[in-house]
């Protein structure tokens, strides 16, 4: 590109008066002796704030948390075992309407799989036959969809695309072998904007006969991110009343998130670099390394920690609106705790 050119996408005159002025040294001198301009100060604030509640409201959270360490033996979502019909595995999800206490006794009405949110994790084998009956007892119709699983089309689970709703009352059978290893979910598909985001969600994970590339780990933790209905919400709680990793110096962990709600949640790790390797259940050809992995809706991530690093670490959502506000942290926030 032409200087000229270059000079007009900048909304500089190239005229020759112009060129002059900007060369010449008298031009330069007065410059250099007009006044440099003086910050202005900000009018008053019409309300001060109160620095001393907010400390106080802040600590008394983090105290919360600290204390409720290891006081919720249900916050990570527990795995449903199977019955057994010969070589088939049979699951029962009972949908149902009730009030879920996001933490500190803040009920909130909501819809669930077997009265929790977020239902049981389905951990299966590649290759299991599977027979899954789902029991209708709200007052609305249901559906579930296998979100990122390779199934008949007839089992996919979408409103008069594949099935009539479940009707209140119904009950419905989906069967399928699975196909496809990985971290996977399910949730419902129809006025899924109510149901999904007041609890109707779910991991299904399905090891993969071939374990050559799976990490050998300590510890394997689900993170279901949910927003709106019942806040901002990780495994169906809010901080302070969201519980901590916990594992020693030298474990290797693996996080799995799932995001269900209707935002984008980049999960941040104070201290430690997470190490992505998979990607809605499948590996990626190149692992990387991060400390903030962005999950969109729909998206699920597999991450490694090495806990390299003593002490306990931050772990939330930064978008900040998500996580922490004036009166202290909130909602998508939770922290690795690594002991020596």
């Amino acid at each position: 590109m032409q200087r000229r050119e270059f000079l007009k996408l900048l909304g500089i005159g190239v005229g020759t008066a112009g060129i002059a002025g900007l060369a010449s040294p008298s031009r330069a001198q007065e410059m250099t002796d007009m006044p440099m301009p003086t910050a202005t100060p900000a009018p008053a604030m019409a309300q001060q704030v109160d620095w001393v509640a907010m400390n106080e409201h802040h600590k008394a959270g983090v105290t919360t948390f600290l204390n409720n360490i290891g006081q919720d033996p249900h916050y990570w979502p527990e795995e449903y075992q199977p019955t057994l019909d010969n070589s088939v595995k049979v699951f029962d999800i009972h949908c149902q309407e009730v009030h879920w206490d996001t933490g500190g006794g803040n009920l909130m009405a909501a819809i669930t799989y077997n009265g929790r949110v977020p239902g049981p994790t389905l951990h299966v084998d590649e290759g299991d036959q599977l027979r899954i009956n789902v029991h209708n007892e709200m007052t609305q119709p249901t559906i579930i969809h296998w979100h990122g699983l390779l199934i008949p089309n007839k089992m996919d689970g979408v409103p008069f695309i594949t099935q009539d709703p479940i009707m209140p009352g119904e009950t419905f059978t989906y069967e399928f072998t699975t196909r496809n290893a990985g971290t996977h979910e399910y949730h419902s598909h129809i006025n899924a904007t109510e149901q999904v985001l007041k609890g109707m969600l779910g991991a299904f994970i399905i090891n993969p006969k071939d374990t050559s590339r799976e990490p050998v780990v300590q510890g394997d933790y689900v993170m279901i991110l949910n927003d709106s209905a019942l806040g901002f919400t990780i495994n169906g709680k809010s901080f302070p009343y969201t519980q901590p990793i916990v594992a020693k110096l030298g474990d290797k962990i693996r996080v799995r998130y799932l995001n269900e709600g209707l935002m984008s949640h980049p999960m941040h790790l104070h201290g430690m670099p997470q190490l992505i390797f998979a990607k809605d259940g499948y590996h990626l050809p190149t692992p990387y390394m991060a400390d903030t992995v962005l999950i969109s809706p729909g998206e699920r991530y597999d991450v490694l920690i090495d806990c390299t690093e003593p002490g306990a670490w931050a772990y939330h959502c930064h978008i900040l609106n998500h996580a922490e506000g004036q009166m202290g942290m909130f909602g998508m926030v939770t922290a690795l705790v690594v002991n020596e």
